[in-house]
């Protein structure tokens, strides 16, 4: 016979919610044209600064260098601005031209040092729509389905019909989105301040993002995967009554895909120290839960409980037992309450978690 044993446990909340990526980035041509080559397969992962998409780099290869051969000539053009004015400088002096011809060399030569500047500038926006024309991957990750394929025209530029050519997401570590009521929001505030009422809320923002929080997929029976909340959003939704939190996870195995179900448990209380018996000791009475113990003449008692959340297969009771009682786990079924029983110690094979057990007499 055993009786229930003390053990340091913290309440979990549960709720539902949704994978989401840390980056989503749509692929967008930045310049118009044909496209020429695609460098990836559907689905793969992707590195950041991978080559995914080519378009047709000729017309702008053209381009360039006629934008090189204008910034030439403009060079040319100030070249000999600079030689003439050098010399209306010496004949100005020497009264052979006027003032007025050399203020309008000089002027020449201000209009060519502007035009070279406007070259270089066209020069390098050749440069740089050449290079819009290799696509590459902003983020790692899983990238979708092409949506275009090789030889179609691409609309490129920074408007809103320009041609999606592909969707990427990462994946690793990948957010966790959920929502809970007021009241929790409330509780988990009081819980990271610590019982300081005059906490800043960035303060407890910052210790909210060690708190571990425990998440299972809709096939797995365990909380298995350990993550930390990283944030709480800043409104409580006035339609619904409740306010987004976010958690990130690790996810190096990529089994986190963005969009899909799962459950989290959210520590709601702080450690505390609670009875725990097996879950097979606990019975139901309409909405009321109870066990049976044994009192000290071996006579059998029912006690109303109030039950706490599973800790390592055992439940947690908060309230109806004593440290001292003994609980009987097995053959519920055939013990009344004010019956004689022969009390005996838990075999080898059961827990130690609070396991007893009675025997009744006929």
């Amino acid at each position: 016979m055993a009786v229930p044993i003390e053990r340091n446990v913290t309440d979990f909340d549960e709720y539902v919610g949704r994978f989401i990526a840390v980056d989503s980035v749509e692929i967008r041509a930045r310049v118009s044209g044909y496209l020429d080559k695609i460098d990836f397969k559907d689905g793969q992962m992707v590195k950041e600064g991978d080559l995914l998409f080519t378009i047709d780099k000729r017309p702008f290869q053209t381009a360039l260098d006629q934008a090189k051969a204008n910034l030439q000539r403009a060079k040319a053009e100030l070249a000999f601005a600079e030689g003439d004015l050098e010399r209306a400088a010496q004949l100005v002096r020497d009264k052979t031209i006027t003032q007025q011809t050399f203020d309008q060399r000089t002027q020449v030569k201000r209009v060519a040092e502007a035009n070279v500047a406007a070259q270089e500038a066209a020069v390098r926006q050749a440069e740089l729509d050449l290079q819009f024309t290799d696509l590459r991957a902003p983020v790692s990750g899983r990238i979708g389905d092409r949506r275009v394929s090789v030889g179609n025209l691409v609309t490129g530029g920074t408007t809103g019909n320009t041609t999606l050519l592909a969707t990427i997401v990462s994946t690793d570590p990948i957010r966790f989105e959920f929502t809970f009521d007021e009241a929790s929001y409330l509780r988990y505030e009081r819980l990271a301040a610590g019982g300081n009422v005059n906490a800043r809320r960035d303060d407890i923002a910052a210790r909210g993002g060690s708190t571990l929080v425990r998440l299972k997929l809709i096939d797995e029976k365990d909380y298995n995967h350990i993550g930390r909340m990283d944030f709480v959003d800043n409104v409580i939704d006035r339609s619904t009554g409740t306010i987004r939190g976010r958690a990130v996870f690790a996810n190096a195995q990529g089994i986190f895909t963005p969009g899909m179900f799962a459950r989290i448990q959210v520590p709601g209380s702080a450690p505390y120290t609670a009875l725990v018996v097996p879950d097979t000791a606990i019975g139901s009475e309409q909405a009321r839960k109870f066990v049976y113990v044994v009192r000290p003449d071996d006579t059998v008692a029912q006690r109303y409980v109030q039950l706490g959340q599973l800790s390592d297969g055992d439940r947690v009771i908060k309230s109806g037992i004593e440290p001292t009682d003994r609980v009987i786990i097995e053959g519920l079924m055939r013990v009344r309450p004010g019956m004689k029983v022969t009390p005996q110690g838990a075999p080898a094979s059961v827990p130690a978690a609070a396991a007893a057990s009675g025997t009744a007499q006929k």
